[in-house]
């Protein structure tokens, strides 16, 4: 991971905080007794290692709170940045990222997940699905509610390589100074791997020490630290143990596409949307929520709503996806829309002005990437899965494996992974389906329709 986090320097920092308290150079010397020169140079970076008291009669001029000192402390090399922080660690210094977008539904798991982190019980949680599903972004709500409610501070830490195509996709701002250095100290703090000693903890690594670093400034203060697309879970397992240990009220909270592999993390797997109903806690009511943005001149009647419920199934109700079609709709009419859908929905996934096609920020490259990196013995039984035109049941599934049943933990990872799903309403025996977007993956059949027993006219198109 890029342990490399963008901060302004000290000269910035200082003119910066200057100029938000409505202060020439001058002024600000005749309040602070430090020469204009000083000023000058210190705002042009001349000198980079002032005096500690020189910092202080400048913050104390321009009324600086205890979060703007640190930071101009932490600018300067040399100083212990573990004592300043801990000393104005808090909500103010670490808050989560801003959501630019209200959550579109998942009330239901908000209020779970949130339970969950409530108990103070749960130390580690991994929301796990399919890409483009909504975790980043339900993991941000429940981030901000802890924040905000509790006053809890947020050290979100995103993985570099994280899709940003999603219609849940979080936007992290630049940081500040003191979450820059939090930031580093995590990852860094995660890089270390075990060491010779007996038993699991953290070892010698890349930037030894920053775990101690780390525990000086969080102690035994409630933390949530999010990791955001972490899907190396294996490898920092022993780093992360070390941490909950050392910090007793630390909750973290991850999201992958893969469940972890840290021992005692309790698995949070996230669903698709429902399909069918057309209330906001559905895929259909987020479809016509994107649709009278993209087009307000289409009126939702029924045929309208009939066909965007077939492209919400076509596109599995996948949050990312549906945003992405939606943006079409300036091109395509919703019925041109459904046929491409059903011809080719990772043609949709991405939006026009995406980047180019296997870029690593597509959602389509996302989906390809959990296709190809699941375990060897897993790739067999997707494309077995696939292949099968209808719902089905386990048993049903032991007949394209010449009457071998495939082990229950490998449909069972399939299912956590989010690329297989059980279909609602099923009776009796629960039957289960491959998202249409990963069969088209695995080079399956074309996607099959949705049964209806009054299908409307838009959908009873013929193939050329």
């Amino acid at each position: 991971m890029n342990t490399d986090v963008w901060t302004p320097g000290l000269g910035a920092m200082l003119r910066n905080a200057r100029r938000r308290a409505r202060l020439t150079q001058e002024q600000l010397a005749g309040l602070s007794t430090v020469s204009v020169r000083a000023i000058r140079d210190l705002e042009q970076e001349r000198v980079t290692r002032p005096r500690k008291e020189t910092l202080a009669l400048l913050a104390d001029a321009m009324r600086l709170d205890s979060t703007q000192r640190a930071t101009l402390e932490l600018a300067v090399d040399g100083v212990a940045g573990e004592s300043l922080l801990g000393n104005v660690y808090g909500a103010d210094v670490a808050p989560p990222p801003t959501a630019l977008h209200p959550l579109a539904g998942r009330r239901s798991e908000l209020h779970t997940l949130l339970t969950l982190l409530g108990t103070e019980k749960e130390r580690l949680l991994t929301v796990v699905g399919v890409p483009g599903v909504g975790k980043s972004r339900l993991v941000q709500e429940a981030a901000a509610v802890i924040h905000d409610r509790d006053r809890t501070p947020v050290l979100w830490v995103a993985d570099d390589r994280l899709s940003a195509t999603s219609a849940a996709r979080v936007v992290v701002p630049r940081p500040t100074r003191p979450q820059a250095t939090l930031v580093r100290w995590v990852r860094s703090a995660l890089a270390q791997r075990p060491g010779p000693g007996p038993g699991p903890g953290p070892g010698p690594g890349p930037d030894d020490g920053s775990h101690e670093e780390l525990v000086s400034v969080i102690r035994d203060r409630p933390t949530l630290l999010v990791l955001d697309g972490h899907e190396d879970s294996a490898a920092t397992a022993p780093a992360l143990l070390g941490l909950l240990r050392s910090c007793p009220r630390l909750v973290v909270l991850v999201t992958a596409r893969s469940p972890s592999a840290v021992p005692g993390s309790r698995l949070f797997p996230l669903a698709p949307l429902p399909v069918t109903d057309p209330k906001d806690e559905s895929a259909l009511g987020l479809m016509l929520l994107h649709a009278s943005h993209m087009r307000p001149d289409l009126a939702p009647d029924d045929d309208l709503v009939q066909t965007l419920a077939e492209i919400c199934y076509t596109l599995d109700g996948l949050p990312g996806a549906l945003e992405a079609a939606a943006s079409w709709l300036l091109l395509y009419s919703p019925e041109q829309l459904l046929r491409v859908a059903r011809e080719d929905p990772l043609a949709l996934v991405d939006p026009p002005a995406s980047a180019p096609a296997g870029d690593d920020s597509c959602l389509s490259a996302a989906l390809r990437d959990a296709v190809r990196d699941l375990p060897a013995r897993l790739l067999p039984l997707l494309e077995t899965v696939a292949a099968l035109p209808r719902p089905w049941t386990t048993d049903e599934v032991s007949a394209p494996l010449d009457a071998r049943p495939p082990s229950v933990h490998d449909l069972h990872a399939l299912l956590l992974r989010g690329l297989i799903r059980q279909v609602p309403g099923a009776p009796g025996q629960p039957k289960f389906c491959v998202l249409n977007v990963v069969r088209r993956l695995a080079g399956s059949t074309p996607i099959p329709r949705v049964s209806r027993r009054q299908p409307p006219p838009i959908l009873d198109i013929q193939a050329a």
